[in-house]
């Protein structure tokens, strides 16, 4: 089976600003990135989505009947959400980079807490003989199907990069174990 992985548009929010789990609108046109991504698509795919207003309105103009999932959301950044990377204080900002999966922003979310929610939702849905299906969401989620589906190491997924609008492809290997990297 293969995953359809589809980062939504450019969102309208200022250069250095961080966003995870906020809601903004976008601004890239909708249209124009869903008659480009159907092109490209297969035909009657289910297509799940992020709740979040920016993959939520790429998601409507794919498909008639998105499947909005929670696990989807990007990360929740907490006290961080919508402020300047620049303003975040260094000390926090260094003790994620020294424990990027246990560390969680104040009020926000470890990586481990989002691999744990979107793994869930690929031991739901990713089967090696099962249906393809595609996802709109978040870079954040696509580092962790990347690392999930090709078992990859931190030091490799975390540095991937998804483009906004971009379509990436993975196919679930024969006998793949999904499960916390």
């Amino acid at each position: 089976m293969r995953v359809f992985l589809i980062r939504h548009p450019r969102p309208a929010v200022a250069a250095g600003t961080c966003y995870g789990a906020s809601e903004l609108d976008l601004a890239d046109d909708v249209l124009d990135c869903a008659a480009r991504l159907r092109a490209i698509l297969p035909a009657h795919l289910p297509l799940f989505s992020s709740p979040l207003r920016r993959c939520r309105r790429l998601a409507e103009a794919l498909h008639d009947a998105p499947i909005y999932d929670a696990r989807l959301r990007e990360m929740d950044f907490g006290a961080w959400e919508l402020r300047s990377w620049n303003e975040i204080p260094r000390a926090e900002i260094d003790a994620w980079a020294a424990a990027p999966i246990t560390y969680a922003p104040p009020a926000g979310e470890s990586v481990g807490a989002l691999r744990a929610r979107v793994t869930a939702f690929l031991d739901e849905h990713a089967r090696p003989n099962g249906e393809d299906f595609a996802v709109v969401t978040h870079a954040g989620v696509m580092r962790v199907f990347a690392a999930q589906l090709l078992g990859l190491a931190e030091e490799t997924w975390f540095k991937l990069r998804f483009g906004y609008g971009e379509l990436a492809v993975f196919e679930v290997p024969a006998g793949r174990t999904i499960g916390p990297g």
